[in-house]
């Protein structure tokens, strides 16, 4: 991106005082989520990219909670009473230092937007050292939207609300995106003369844009993409940005060398990483502080959210949460590894396994049928199928210690705390309650008994049964 260095004579403004009634939310409607991040959250990061001298959030609806989610990355100012888009920049150039000469103003709810888009917007508008430049779109369907009329040169000549257009302006496809960079003492004055000239009674900041062009001062238009000007007022809308967001994210993952088998239906997240050469499979969920390795194979129908996996790790129909996997490990299908699980290098953890708050060393086996919890497990370990850490007293979560090559036999019940030692083994069927030394075999079983002929005597039972109900 150029021209940065520029950017510290300018302050950005965001809007995100709405209350976004189409929602149909208590929550505020620029803290709804896509793709792992809240609507506020994709401006924030983009505007970041610009190296702005300040960035100002303008908030009202549920403040609290907008403020919390901005946290160090901007100032918040309030905007008391829902007086419009104009009022808004009012309330925040009185939060701003005067010393910054240039404003960019844009919505909160607008996620796709680009900071190299917004670059060019302030780029173009000191260029051409106009009063101000906005952002425009060519739509297909321009319904709802503020027409831009432009003499053909990229001057803007009218902004015309969709309302009050007439027919030859309802067919101009090209819409105003209430994106805006302004002469910062040329806003000050506009918006002093400003009036709440409309059936609302509500200050709008395209009357700023009106009097410049009434008063001759250049108003620059700067043509962006249909999906940066995407707004979010519905769930609809919500869900159409999600989709263009995950576009974006894949698209980005295959340029750098992932394989995405079927891109519209793979879920990952902004943020998350994957190394090359990785094959993620349909229905894979990537979430969070996700970092997934190279030469891997993931999926289909997994879930990972805030792990860490390794290099050439095989991952089929797992759920994977705050978990970190080594290299050359192979989980599923049906695992389910809960958070503090640790995975050493050529692991191998089978089906229906389910974990938690366990480490287990290079080179050992849960191949299926299992659960460890809250278990400290050596390298070159086998736990047989079916076998159990029964850590929890009724009051407290105890450990299982097992040793380095230690075999457990299928169907074995650990009782926390209990120590399996380095190369002991337990019987099939044990309920393991004291430590078993190293080398030893720890096995525990009731006598077995044998009753003959059971299966007939059974037989005669049931049928003298029914003979004295006939009776």
């Amino acid at each position: 991106m150029k021209d940065k260095s520029r950017n510290k004579k300018t302050a950005v403004v965001i809007l995100a005082a709405g209350l976004g009634k189409r929602m149909k939310s208590d929550i505020p409607k620029v803290l709804h989520r896509i793709c792992g991040g809240t609507l506020l959250d994709f401006v924030l990061d983009e505007v970041a990219r610009l190296e702005a001298g300040e960035v100002v959030v303008v908030v009202s609806h549920g403040a609290d909670d907008v403020c919390s989610e901005v946290g160090a990355r901007a100032l918040c100012c309030e905007q008391s009473e829902q007086k419009g888009t104009g009022h808004a920049v009012m309330v925040a150039l009185e939060a701003l230092d005067p010393r910054f000469k240039e404003v960019l103003v844009l919505p909160g709810d607008s996620p796709l937007i680009k900071a190299s888009t917004l670059q060019g917007l302030l780029s173009e508008r000191e260029e051409a050292a106009a009063a101000a430049s906005l952002l425009t779109a060519e739509v297909d369907n321009p319904s709802g939207y503020g027409r831009v009329i432009t003499d053909g040169s990229g001057h803007a000549l009218g902004i015309v609300e969709d309302s009050d257009a007439s027919p030859e302006e309802l067919a101009i496809n090209e819409i105003n995106t209430s994106m805006y960079a302004f002469d910062r003492a040329l806003l000050d004055e506009a918006l002093k003369a400003l009036k709440p000239n409309n059936a609302q009674g509500e200050y709008y900041l395209t009357d700023v844009v009106e009097q410049f062009m009434s008063a001759g001062r250049m108003v620059v238009a700067i043509r962006g993409t249909p999906e940066e000007a995407l707004g979010i007022n519905d769930r609809e809308q919500l869900a159409e940005a999600g989709t263009l967001m995950r576009k974006r994210i894949n698209s980005a993952l295959m340029v750098e060398g992932v394989t995405l088998v079927d891109p519209d239906r793979t879920y990952i997240d902004h943020g998350v990483e994957v190394g090359r050469d990785t094959v993620i499979m349909p229905l894979v969920f990537a979430s969070g502080a996700t970092r997934i390795g190279s030469g891997c194979k993931v999926g289909p129908c997994s879930e990972i959210n805030d792990s860490v996996i390794g290099d050439h790790c095989d991952l089929g129909f797992c759920w994977l949460d705050a978990v970190e996997v080594a290299d050359r490990v192979t989980i599923g299908p049906y695992s389910k590894l809960r958070p503090g699980c640790k995975i050493g290098p050529g692991c191998k953890i089978g089906s229906f396994v389910e974990m938690k708050n366990t480490v287990v060393g290079e080179g050992s086996k849960v191949p299926h049928l299992s659960y460890m919890g809250d278990a400290d497990i050596g390298r070159e370990a086998n736990i047989g199928a079916g076998s159990i850490t029964c850590n929890y007293d009724g009051e407290s979560k105890h450990r299982t210690v097992v040793g380095d090559n230690a075999f457990i036999g299928s169907d074995t019940m650990m009782v926390a705390p209990v120590e399996i030692g380095e190369s002991a083994t337990t019987g099939a069927g044990s309920t393991i309650y004291k430590d078993v030394p190293a080398n030893a075999l720890g096995i525990e079983r009731t006598e077995q008994k044998n009753v003959a002929d059971w299966r007939e005597k059974k037989k005669g039972h049931r049928v003298a049964g029914r003979s004295r109900r006939v009776r």
